[in-house]
């Protein structure tokens, strides 16, 4: 056999092996299309708006629990149905708005199977999936741009949960 066989030979394999992983790849991603509840008080209208919109053109169906007014409102009205949807398996995910965060934030964790995070950077987002498997994302309306919350947004449902050391941490949250 010739090295020009040889070499030619390699790179055939190579490109039907990068173009098995790719495919591989596609399959994963085209079956990544999940359920989302929201909800959000008068605060977080605005932004429940544009995150509804971004999720829908990304695909994803949307459960809206929030108000479309940004006439005064109470938060856990519009937070309790978003975490039952997402602790009896109903959703997917949750993401909850209002003015600090910390209200929806609070009342969401209230729920057994919940762990709500309230999140102001792409990097708290990122860890509070990789290390504390959050199921619903907290935003503060007041302290973050739209633009930092949509991104907010993709990097929550784009991270996966670690596990491994954090896995029994984890398993410690709710009280018994």
């Amino acid at each position: 056999m010739s090295l020009w066989y040889s070499l030619t030979q390699k790179i055939i394999f190579k490109r039907f092996l990068l173009q098995f992983y790719l495919h591989l790849l596609s399959l994963h991603f085209k079956n990544d299309i999940m359920r989302i509840s929201i909800g959000n008080d008068h605060a977080g209208t605005l932004y429940k708006e544009a995150i509804v919109a971004h999720l829908e053109k990304a695909g994803h169906t949307v459960v809206n629990h929030g108000t479309d007014s940004e006439e005064s409102v109470d938060y856990p009205d519009f937070v309790h149905p978003v975490a039952m949807d997402v602790a009896e398996g109903r959703s997917d995910f949750g993401v909850i708005i209002c003015g600090s965060g910390n209200g929806a934030n609070m009342t969401a964790n209230k729920h057994q199977k919940i762990r709500s995070a309230l999140c102001w950077t792409a990097e708290i987002t990122t860890l509070a999936r990789k290390h504390n498997d959050a199921n619903i994302l907290s935003i503060p309306a007041r302290f973050t741009s739209l633009q930092q919350a949509v991104g907010m947004v993709d990097v929550f449902l784009s991270t996966s949960f670690e596990g491994g050391r954090h896995e029994d941490r984890v398993r410690k949250i709710p009280c018994r």
